[in-house]
Protein backbone atom coordinates (compact mmCIF):
# COMPACT_ATOMS: atom_id res chain seq x y z
CA UNK A 1 0.00 0.00 0.00
CA UNK A 2 1.08 3.26 -0.87
CA UNK A 3 1.71 6.42 1.59
CA UNK A 4 1.10 9.70 0.60
CA UNK A 5 2.91 11.40 3.26
CA UNK A 6 6.02 9.45 2.14
CA UNK A 7 5.97 10.38 -1.59
CA UNK A 8 5.95 13.98 -0.28
CA UNK A 9 9.13 13.15 1.94
CA UNK A 10 10.34 11.92 -0.61
CA UNK A 11 9.80 14.22 -3.41
CA UNK A 12 10.77 17.14 -1.25
CA UNK A 13 14.16 15.63 -0.27
CA UNK A 14 14.80 14.95 -4.17
CA UNK A 15 14.40 18.54 -4.23
CA UNK A 16 11.14 19.10 -5.55
CA UNK A 17 8.84 22.20 -4.69
CA UNK A 18 6.52 19.68 -2.69
CA UNK A 19 4.61 19.78 0.90
CA UNK A 20 1.27 18.93 2.39
CA UNK A 21 -0.94 20.72 4.81
CA UNK A 22 -1.34 19.56 7.79
CA UNK A 23 -5.16 20.50 9.25
CA UNK A 24 -5.42 20.79 12.94
CA UNK A 25 -8.89 20.93 13.90
CA UNK A 26 -11.66 19.40 15.64
CA UNK A 27 -14.20 22.04 14.20
CA UNK A 28 -16.86 20.08 11.69
CA UNK A 29 -17.29 22.53 8.84
CA UNK A 30 -13.53 23.37 9.06
CA UNK A 31 -13.12 19.43 8.36
CA UNK A 32 -15.80 19.34 6.09
CA UNK A 33 -14.35 21.98 3.82
CA UNK A 34 -10.75 20.65 3.96
CA UNK A 35 -12.37 17.31 2.47
CA UNK A 36 -13.94 19.10 -0.15
CA UNK A 37 -10.97 21.04 -1.32
CA UNK A 38 -8.76 18.08 -0.90
CA UNK A 39 -11.21 15.73 -2.99
CA UNK A 40 -11.52 18.35 -5.65
CA UNK A 41 -8.02 18.61 -6.03
CA UNK A 42 -7.45 14.66 -5.99
CA UNK A 43 -5.17 15.08 -3.20
CA UNK A 44 -4.54 13.28 0.45
CA UNK A 45 -5.84 15.01 3.48
CA UNK A 46 -4.04 15.20 6.63
CA UNK A 47 -5.56 15.86 9.73
CA UNK A 48 -4.25 16.14 13.07
CA UNK A 49 -5.72 16.00 16.97
CA UNK A 50 -3.62 17.03 19.94
CA UNK A 51 -3.39 15.29 22.83
CA UNK A 52 -5.40 18.12 24.89
CA UNK A 53 -8.38 18.19 22.23
CA UNK A 54 -8.55 13.94 22.27
CA UNK A 55 -7.20 11.62 24.58
CA UNK A 56 -8.38 8.32 26.41
CA UNK A 57 -9.88 10.65 28.69
CA UNK A 58 -12.02 12.25 26.32
CA UNK A 59 -9.80 15.46 26.01
CA UNK A 60 -11.66 19.26 25.71
CA UNK A 61 -13.54 17.72 22.97
CA UNK A 62 -15.20 14.87 24.70
CA UNK A 63 -13.84 12.42 22.32
CA UNK A 64 -11.62 9.53 22.64
CA UNK A 65 -9.01 8.66 19.54
CA UNK A 66 -11.62 6.04 18.45
CA UNK A 67 -14.24 8.52 18.72
CA UNK A 68 -12.61 11.72 16.82
CA UNK A 69 -11.76 8.72 13.92
CA UNK A 70 -15.19 7.77 13.53
CA UNK A 71 -16.46 11.52 13.40
CA UNK A 72 -13.51 12.37 10.69
CA UNK A 73 -14.11 9.84 8.85
CA UNK A 74 -18.02 10.50 9.02
CA UNK A 75 -17.30 13.83 7.58
CA UNK A 76 -14.84 12.74 4.75
CA UNK A 77 -18.01 10.35 3.52
CA UNK A 78 -20.03 13.80 3.28
CA UNK A 79 -17.42 15.24 0.84
CA UNK A 80 -16.96 12.05 -0.77
CA UNK A 81 -13.34 11.95 0.14
CA UNK A 82 -12.37 8.65 -0.19
CA UNK A 83 -10.56 6.75 2.86
CA UNK A 84 -7.39 5.77 1.48
CA UNK A 85 -7.08 9.73 0.77
CA UNK A 86 -7.33 10.31 4.30
CA UNK A 87 -4.14 10.29 6.83
CA UNK A 88 -4.81 10.91 10.46
CA UNK A 89 -1.93 12.47 12.87
CA UNK A 90 -1.56 12.98 16.39
CA UNK A 91 0.11 16.31 17.57
CA UNK A 92 2.52 16.99 20.62
CA UNK A 93 1.87 13.62 21.81
CA UNK A 94 3.41 13.20 24.85
CA UNK A 95 3.26 13.79 29.06
CA UNK A 96 2.23 18.00 29.06
CA UNK A 97 -1.99 17.49 29.50
CA UNK A 98 -0.55 15.74 32.69
CA UNK A 99 2.31 17.56 33.15
CA UNK A 100 1.27 18.89 36.55
CA UNK A 101 1.55 14.78 37.92
CA UNK A 102 4.75 13.35 38.42
CA UNK A 103 7.06 12.20 35.68
CA UNK A 104 6.39 8.94 36.45
CA UNK A 105 2.46 9.27 36.14
CA UNK A 106 2.71 11.48 33.74
CA UNK A 107 4.65 8.96 31.42
CA UNK A 108 2.38 6.24 32.46
CA UNK A 109 -0.96 8.34 30.91
CA UNK A 110 1.11 9.26 27.45
CA UNK A 111 2.02 5.64 26.91
CA UNK A 112 -2.28 4.80 27.86
CA UNK A 113 -2.46 8.00 24.90
CA UNK A 114 -0.18 6.38 22.28
CA UNK A 115 -1.59 3.00 22.73
CA UNK A 116 -5.06 4.57 22.08
CA UNK A 117 -4.24 6.96 19.27
CA UNK A 118 -2.29 3.81 17.05
CA UNK A 119 -5.13 1.36 17.99
CA UNK A 120 -7.59 4.03 16.64
CA UNK A 121 -5.87 4.29 13.35
CA UNK A 122 -3.94 7.46 13.64
CA UNK A 123 -0.45 6.55 11.89
CA UNK A 124 1.69 9.89 11.84
CA UNK A 125 2.55 9.94 15.57
CA UNK A 126 4.73 13.35 16.77
CA UNK A 127 6.47 12.68 19.77
CA UNK A 128 6.72 15.89 21.93
CA UNK A 129 8.33 15.12 25.53
CA UNK A 130 9.54 18.40 25.81
CA UNK A 131 7.36 19.94 28.28
CA UNK A 132 8.39 18.83 31.79
CA UNK A 133 6.34 17.17 34.61
CA UNK A 134 6.17 18.30 38.48
CA UNK A 135 9.51 19.21 40.04
CA UNK A 136 10.84 19.58 36.93
CA UNK A 137 12.02 22.45 34.59
CA UNK A 138 9.33 24.20 32.54
CA UNK A 139 11.03 22.70 29.16
CA UNK A 140 13.12 19.86 29.71
CA UNK A 141 16.81 18.89 27.87
CA UNK A 142 17.43 17.23 24.41
CA UNK A 143 18.41 13.95 26.02
CA UNK A 144 15.95 13.17 28.42
CA UNK A 145 13.11 14.50 25.98
CA UNK A 146 14.24 11.90 23.78
CA UNK A 147 14.39 9.30 26.19
CA UNK A 148 10.85 9.38 26.59
CA UNK A 149 9.94 9.96 22.76
CA UNK A 150 11.93 6.73 22.53
CA UNK A 151 9.60 5.52 25.34
CA UNK A 152 6.42 5.75 23.70
CA UNK A 153 7.53 4.81 19.77
CA UNK A 154 7.95 1.35 21.26
CA UNK A 155 4.41 1.73 23.01
CA UNK A 156 3.33 2.81 19.10
CA UNK A 157 5.32 -0.05 17.47
CA UNK A 158 3.87 -2.77 20.49
CA UNK A 159 -0.04 -1.81 19.51
CA UNK A 160 -0.07 -0.19 16.03
CA UNK A 161 -2.12 -2.85 13.89
CA UNK A 162 0.89 -2.25 11.42
CA UNK A 163 3.70 -0.61 13.16
CA UNK A 164 5.03 -0.34 9.21
CA UNK A 165 2.10 2.39 8.35
CA UNK A 166 3.67 4.62 11.19
CA UNK A 167 5.37 8.24 10.74
CA UNK A 168 6.96 9.53 13.74
CA UNK A 169 7.45 13.48 13.73
CA UNK A 170 9.77 14.27 16.97
CA UNK A 171 11.69 17.43 18.46
CA UNK A 172 9.56 20.78 19.09
CA UNK A 173 9.25 24.79 18.75
CA UNK A 174 7.44 26.96 21.35
CA UNK A 175 4.52 27.98 21.00
CA UNK A 176 3.20 25.06 23.04
CA UNK A 177 -0.08 23.18 21.65
CA UNK A 178 -2.78 25.88 21.22
CA UNK A 179 -0.67 27.95 19.28
CA UNK A 180 0.72 31.54 19.28
CA UNK A 181 2.94 33.49 21.84
CA UNK A 182 1.50 36.01 23.88
CA UNK A 183 1.59 39.81 22.78
CA UNK A 184 4.35 41.39 24.87
CA UNK A 185 6.99 38.83 23.96
CA UNK A 186 9.36 40.01 21.26
CA UNK A 187 8.60 40.26 17.90
CA UNK A 188 11.93 38.75 16.34
CA UNK A 189 11.22 35.27 15.87
CA UNK A 190 14.28 33.36 15.37
CA UNK A 191 14.47 30.54 13.50
CA UNK A 192 16.55 27.13 14.50
CA UNK A 193 20.10 26.82 14.47
CA UNK A 194 21.25 24.64 12.10
CA UNK A 195 23.37 22.94 14.51
CA UNK A 196 20.51 22.58 17.02
CA UNK A 197 18.22 20.88 14.80
CA UNK A 198 20.75 17.85 13.88
CA UNK A 199 21.69 17.87 17.84
CA UNK A 200 18.08 16.87 19.05
CA UNK A 201 17.45 14.90 15.53
CA UNK A 202 20.65 12.72 16.43
CA UNK A 203 19.77 12.59 20.01
CA UNK A 204 16.37 10.54 19.19
CA UNK A 205 18.03 8.64 16.71
CA UNK A 206 20.43 7.35 19.49
CA UNK A 207 17.75 7.11 22.10
CA UNK A 208 15.99 4.63 19.68
CA UNK A 209 18.62 2.74 19.26
CA UNK A 210 19.58 2.51 23.29
CA UNK A 211 16.00 0.68 23.12
CA UNK A 212 16.85 -1.13 20.66
CA UNK A 213 14.07 0.46 18.41
CA UNK A 214 15.72 -0.08 14.34
CA UNK A 215 12.36 -0.52 12.79
CA UNK A 216 11.18 2.41 14.56
CA UNK A 217 14.02 4.61 13.87
CA UNK A 218 13.95 4.55 10.35
CA UNK A 219 10.45 5.68 10.37
CA UNK A 220 11.53 8.65 11.99
CA UNK A 221 10.65 11.21 8.76
CA UNK A 222 10.19 14.39 10.65
CA UNK A 223 11.79 17.03 12.54
CA UNK A 224 9.63 19.84 13.71
CA UNK A 225 11.79 23.55 13.96
CA UNK A 226 11.54 27.01 13.44
CA UNK A 227 11.86 28.81 10.03
CA UNK A 228 11.00 32.02 11.79
CA UNK A 229 7.19 32.31 11.20
CA UNK A 230 4.87 32.75 14.01
CA UNK A 231 1.75 34.98 15.29
CA UNK A 232 0.60 36.40 18.52
CA UNK A 233 -2.72 38.09 18.78
CA UNK A 234 -2.52 41.22 16.99
CA UNK A 235 0.44 40.33 14.82
CA UNK A 236 2.34 37.65 12.35
CA UNK A 237 5.78 37.16 12.02
CA UNK A 238 6.55 36.46 8.02
CA UNK A 239 8.83 34.39 6.95
CA UNK A 240 12.48 35.78 6.67
CA UNK A 241 13.79 36.40 3.24
CA UNK A 242 16.47 34.25 4.17
CA UNK A 243 16.49 30.92 1.82
CA UNK A 244 16.96 28.74 4.65
CA UNK A 245 20.01 26.83 2.74
CA UNK A 246 21.99 26.07 6.08
CA UNK A 247 19.18 25.30 7.79
CA UNK A 248 17.86 22.76 4.71
CA UNK A 249 21.78 21.37 5.22
CA UNK A 250 21.14 20.14 8.61
CA UNK A 251 18.88 17.05 7.62
CA UNK A 252 21.85 15.81 5.27
CA UNK A 253 23.30 13.47 7.11
CA UNK A 254 19.82 12.00 7.54
CA UNK A 255 17.71 10.20 4.48
CA UNK A 256 14.39 10.36 3.96
CA UNK A 257 13.54 13.33 6.89
CA UNK A 258 12.29 16.62 6.37
CA UNK A 259 10.86 19.36 8.78
CA UNK A 260 7.67 20.14 10.01
CA UNK A 261 6.54 23.82 10.55
CA UNK A 262 4.16 24.48 13.09
CA UNK A 263 2.07 28.03 13.61
CA UNK A 264 2.13 28.86 9.43
CA UNK A 265 -1.84 30.02 9.77
CA UNK A 266 -1.88 33.89 7.96
CA UNK A 267 1.37 33.61 6.36
CA UNK A 268 1.84 35.39 2.75
CA UNK A 269 0.70 32.84 0.00
CA UNK A 270 4.46 33.12 -1.42
CA UNK A 271 5.83 31.40 2.06
CA UNK A 272 4.71 28.22 1.83
CA UNK A 273 6.11 27.03 -1.48
CA UNK A 274 9.28 28.80 0.19
CA UNK A 275 8.78 26.69 2.86
CA UNK A 276 9.04 23.59 1.02
CA UNK A 277 11.99 24.47 -0.70
CA UNK A 278 13.64 25.29 2.74
CA UNK A 279 12.83 21.49 2.94
CA UNK A 280 9.47 21.78 5.07
CA UNK A 281 7.16 18.89 3.49
CA UNK A 282 4.71 19.66 6.26
CA UNK A 283 2.87 22.78 6.54
CA UNK A 284 0.37 23.04 9.80
CA UNK A 285 -2.39 25.52 10.41
CA UNK A 286 -5.50 25.58 12.67
CA UNK A 287 -5.86 28.89 13.76
CA UNK A 288 -6.15 30.69 10.74
CA UNK A 289 -8.91 27.99 9.09
CA UNK A 290 -11.11 28.70 12.33
CA UNK A 291 -10.57 32.59 11.79
CA UNK A 292 -11.73 32.27 8.68
CA UNK A 293 -15.32 29.98 9.96
CA UNK A 294 -15.47 33.03 12.91
CA UNK A 295 -15.38 35.66 10.18
CA UNK A 296 -18.15 33.78 7.88
CA UNK A 297 -20.42 33.35 10.54
CA UNK A 298 -20.31 37.15 12.12
CA UNK A 299 -21.02 38.23 8.32
CA UNK A 300 -23.74 36.06 7.89
CA UNK A 301 -25.47 37.45 11.68
CA UNK A 302 -24.64 40.97 10.02
CA UNK A 303 -26.56 39.69 6.86
CA UNK A 304 -29.57 38.68 8.70
CA UNK A 305 -29.55 42.24 10.46
CA UNK A 306 -29.60 44.27 6.94
CA UNK A 307 -32.69 41.69 6.10
CA UNK A 308 -34.73 41.73 8.88
CA UNK A 309 -33.50 45.07 11.12
CA UNK A 310 -35.95 45.22 14.12
CA UNK A 311 -38.04 42.24 13.18
CA UNK A 312 -34.84 39.65 14.07
CA UNK A 313 -35.88 37.41 16.06
CA UNK A 314 -32.92 35.15 16.13
CA UNK A 315 -29.88 35.93 19.02
CA UNK A 316 -26.98 38.04 18.26
CA UNK A 317 -24.12 35.49 17.98
CA UNK A 318 -21.52 37.42 19.28
CA UNK A 319 -23.32 38.74 22.17
CA UNK A 320 -24.16 34.82 23.02
CA UNK A 321 -20.36 34.34 22.22
CA UNK A 322 -19.21 37.25 24.70
CA UNK A 323 -21.15 36.47 27.51
CA UNK A 324 -20.24 32.21 27.62
CA UNK A 325 -16.43 33.49 27.19
CA UNK A 326 -17.28 36.07 30.08
CA UNK A 327 -19.00 33.44 32.05
CA UNK A 328 -15.98 30.42 31.43
CA UNK A 329 -13.17 32.39 30.81
CA UNK A 330 -10.54 29.44 31.30
CA UNK A 331 -9.69 28.95 27.49
CA UNK A 332 -8.49 32.50 26.81
CA UNK A 333 -7.65 34.66 30.07
CA UNK A 334 -4.22 33.59 30.19
CA UNK A 335 -3.68 34.05 26.99
CA UNK A 336 -4.64 38.03 26.36
CA UNK A 337 -3.28 40.83 28.32
CA UNK A 338 -5.04 44.76 28.01
CA UNK A 339 -7.62 46.84 29.19
CA UNK A 340 -11.30 46.19 29.30
CA UNK A 341 -11.52 47.58 25.17
CA UNK A 342 -8.54 45.65 24.89
CA UNK A 343 -9.66 41.95 25.95
CA UNK A 344 -13.08 42.49 24.24
CA UNK A 345 -11.21 42.60 20.58
CA UNK A 346 -8.95 39.91 21.96
CA UNK A 347 -12.17 37.43 22.66
CA UNK A 348 -13.51 38.09 19.24
CA UNK A 349 -10.88 39.23 16.75
CA UNK A 350 -7.50 37.57 17.93
CA UNK A 351 -5.13 35.79 15.68
CA UNK A 352 -5.39 33.19 18.67
CA UNK A 353 -8.53 32.63 18.16
CA UNK A 354 -9.24 31.30 21.29
CA UNK A 355 -12.79 32.32 20.58
CA UNK A 356 -12.66 28.41 18.83
CA UNK A 357 -13.22 27.05 21.91
CA UNK A 358 -16.54 28.31 22.76
CA UNK A 359 -18.40 27.43 19.59
CA UNK A 360 -19.19 24.17 20.49
CA UNK A 361 -21.25 25.41 23.31
CA UNK A 362 -24.89 23.98 23.59
CA UNK A 363 -26.20 27.90 23.63
CA UNK A 364 -23.86 28.89 20.83
CA UNK A 365 -25.15 26.15 18.89
CA UNK A 366 -28.81 26.78 19.16
CA UNK A 367 -27.77 30.53 17.84
CA UNK A 368 -26.26 28.93 14.93
CA UNK A 369 -29.04 27.15 14.13
CA UNK A 370 -31.75 30.23 14.62
CA UNK A 371 -29.36 32.29 12.40
CA UNK A 372 -29.23 29.86 9.58
CA UNK A 373 -32.83 29.31 9.92
CA UNK A 374 -33.57 33.09 9.44
CA UNK A 375 -31.34 33.17 7.03
CA UNK A 376 -32.77 30.43 4.60
CA UNK A 377 -35.84 32.12 4.89
CA UNK A 378 -34.89 34.83 2.48
CA UNK A 379 -33.61 35.23 -0.81
CA UNK A 380 -30.47 37.66 -0.39
CA UNK A 381 -29.43 39.85 -2.81
CA UNK A 382 -25.81 39.19 -4.80
CA UNK A 383 -25.14 42.89 -4.11
CA UNK A 384 -25.46 42.13 -0.19
CA UNK A 385 -23.59 38.97 -0.74
CA UNK A 386 -20.81 41.29 -2.16
CA UNK A 387 -20.72 43.64 0.53
CA UNK A 388 -20.36 41.10 3.27
CA UNK A 389 -18.00 38.75 1.54
CA UNK A 390 -14.50 39.27 -0.81
CA UNK A 391 -16.25 38.25 -4.42
CA UNK A 392 -13.76 34.87 -5.08
CA UNK A 393 -15.61 33.53 -1.86
CA UNK A 394 -18.59 34.39 -3.04
CA UNK A 395 -17.74 32.92 -6.70
CA UNK A 396 -16.30 29.53 -4.66
CA UNK A 397 -19.81 29.34 -2.37
CA UNK A 398 -21.76 29.27 -5.83
CA UNK A 399 -19.55 26.51 -7.17
CA UNK A 400 -20.33 24.59 -3.57
CA UNK A 401 -23.89 24.75 -4.05
CA UNK A 402 -24.04 22.22 -6.88
CA UNK A 403 -23.27 19.78 -3.91
CA UNK A 404 -26.54 20.71 -1.88
CA UNK A 405 -25.06 23.50 0.56
CA UNK A 406 -27.59 26.19 0.80
CA UNK A 407 -25.87 29.68 0.46
CA UNK A 408 -25.68 30.63 4.19
CA UNK A 409 -23.42 26.52 4.45
CA UNK A 410 -21.67 27.18 1.04
CA UNK A 411 -20.25 30.66 2.23
CA UNK A 412 -18.92 29.49 5.51
CA UNK A 413 -16.86 26.23 3.68
CA UNK A 414 -15.62 28.71 0.89
CA UNK A 415 -14.70 31.31 3.60
CA UNK A 416 -12.34 28.75 4.97
CA UNK A 417 -11.01 27.23 2.15
CA UNK A 418 -10.32 30.64 0.66
CA UNK A 419 -7.87 30.65 3.52
CA UNK A 420 -6.87 26.78 3.28
CA UNK A 421 -6.07 27.00 -0.45
CA UNK A 422 -2.59 28.68 -0.93
CA UNK A 423 -1.38 25.58 1.13
CA UNK A 424 -2.17 23.50 -2.16
CA UNK A 425 0.56 25.35 -4.49
CA UNK A 426 1.36 23.47 -7.85
CA UNK A 427 4.37 21.12 -7.16
CA UNK A 428 7.71 22.00 -9.17
CA UNK A 429 9.97 18.85 -9.56
CA UNK A 430 13.34 20.05 -9.58
CA UNK A 431 15.31 20.45 -12.62
CA UNK A 432 12.49 23.41 -13.27
CA UNK A 433 12.68 24.38 -8.86
CA UNK A 434 15.55 27.40 -8.96
CA UNK A 435 13.18 29.22 -12.16
CA UNK A 436 10.25 28.53 -10.59
CA UNK A 437 11.24 30.62 -7.75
Amino acid sequence: MSNPLLEVITANRAGARAALPSICSAQPDVILAAALLAAEKGTTLLLEATSNQVNQDGGYTGMKPADFVSYVKGICAIAGLPEDALILGGDHLGPQAWRSMSADQAMAKAKELMKAYVQAGFTKIHLDCSEGCAGEEAQVGDALSASRAAELAAICEEFAPDPSRLNYIVGTEVPPPGGAREEGEAHSIEPTPPARASRTLQMHFDKFDELGLQDAKDRICGLVVQPGVEFSPFHIDHLPADDGKALRAALDPFQNVVFEAHSTDYQLDSAFPRLAHMGFAILKVGPALTFAYRQAIYALDQMLDWLEEDKRTAPKISKILETEMLSEPKYWSSHYQGSDQELRLLRHFSYADRIRYYWPQEKVQDALKALFAALQTHEIPETLLLQLFASRTVERARALQSHGFGIEKALVIAEIQQALDPYFFERVETPQLEEAL
